[in-house]
């Protein structure tokens, strides 16, 4: 039986996770839908990788035609000429692999747009569900101050209690309200900006559990993991890739351009007909072109390894970052402060302690519980930007 019930509660328990997390997980598939940025990026996106086809479209055909005006006794001539040029073969070729590439490099873009703005969202989410924490303790703080007024106004009456003690549950009183209304404000603004995310498309948050997190292992596995998902170093890889591509396509800028075509000359009843064969030696259009294009793949080549080495910092602090907090969280006693509120509460009413030490060490505690929430919304935080690629 007891195997039976622990079961149940272990299932209910998953159940209740999983409801958070997939909570959390439909707002974030709403906004990638409903954002505006993401829809202007997708378009963006596209218009992009039409632009690497396009470069690689042949010229535009060439007609002319000609008319002559000869003598009274020398026939009228015209002439009539169509022709098509196009890069040498290998051109094409290399420039639809560097397409290719480019193409990859702007889906990766797009990639860290969308990680980024999902993250964003996430962080809003996060953000709320601390408010709604905070909403629930201020709401605990408020019943209780409104109980201890009415028991001190009551003793104020049977002369059991002074008028400082009671304006001291008042002022209580009157400062929790002023917290409740400043943590409604916070979470109005917080859902105003989520729901801007969301396209302004209604939702409802009321969510006030953090969804559960994978523990942290050690730092060269997380490292390995990471960098194997992560967008901005799958970007700036490919377009190293692309521009050591486009060096190539430099040095094909050298081969001769062909042209070919049909001519008709003559005059009526006498045409002759052939065709056009030709080409373009580039001794100008393509000069200091190998010379950019190499310059431009160190730069990429630079650019990628300093974006791995800016990325390892950014791990390590965070991983730091959330080893500590994680350290922190554990040294808090969430039972302990809980009892203590109402054994305080209980000494309070049986006149073991004064209502001076009443609030002196229920501000404490109160003061514990708000910094444990703020370490848990830090650390859910920090989680949040590890595993961003994630989303």
């Amino acid at each position: 039986m007891k195997i039976l019930t622990m079961t149940i509660l272990l299932l209910c328990g998953f159940g209740c996770v999983e409801a958070q997390t997939n909570y959390i997980e439909r707002i974030l598939r709403d906004i990638e839908k409903n954002n505006k940025e993401l829809q202007a990026g997708e378009q963006n996106l596209t218009a992009q990788k039409m632009g690497t086809k396009i470069e690689n479209n042949l010229s535009n055909p060439e007609v002319s035609y000609s008319y002559q005006y000869g003598r009274e006794d020398d026939p009228n001539q015209s002439e009539m000429t169509v022709t098509q040029g196009f890069d040498f073969p290998t051109q094409y070729a290399a420039r639809h692999q560097y397409g290719k590439l480019q193409s990859e490099a702007y889906e990766k873009r797009f990639g860290i747009l969308r990680r980024d703005v999902l993250l964003k969202a996430k962080e809003l989410c996060l953000d709320m569900i601390r408010l709604n924490q905070q909403k629930a303790l201020l709401n605990n703080r408020k019943a209780n101050a409104e109980e201890l007024v009415k028991f001190y106004e009551k003793r104020l009456q049977t002369g059991d209690a002074n008028i400082l003690e009671t304006n001291k549950v008042k002022l209580e009183l009157m400062a929790v309200n002023t917290e409740v209304a400043e943590n409604d404000a916070a979470f109005r603004t917080a859902l105003q900006s989520l729901l801007a995310m969301n396209g302004n498309m209604p939702l409802t948050f009321d969510e006030t559990e953090y969804p559960v997190l994978p523990e942290l292992t050690g730092f060269d596995r997380l490292r390995d993991e990471i960098f194997a998902t992560d967008y901005e170093l799958q970007s700036v890889a490919t377009e190293k890739e692309a521009a050591r591509k486009m060096v190539t396509v430099s040095k094909n800028g050298w081969l001769p351009g062909l042209q070919v075509g049909y001519r008709r000359s003559g005059s009526i009843g006498d045409e002759i007909h052939g065709f056009i064969v030709g080409g373009s030696i580039p001794l100008f259009e393509n000069r200091g072109k190998v010379k950019k294009a190499k310059a431009e793949a160190l730069n990429a080549e630079l650019q990628q390894q300093n974006t791995v080495l800016r990325i390892e910092a950014e791990l390590h602090s965070q991983f730091n970052e959330a080893q500590q907090l994680k350290s922190s969280m554990d040294a808090y006693d969430l039972l302990l402060m809980k009892n203590t509120l109402g054994y305080l509460k209980e000494a309070l009413m049986a006149g073991q302690i004064s209502v001076i030490e009443y609030f002196t060490e229920v501000e404490s505690i109160y003061q514990n519980q708000q910094k444990y929430m703020d370490l848990e919304n830090r650390y859910q935080k920090v989680m949040a930007q590890l595993y961003k690629n994630s989303l």
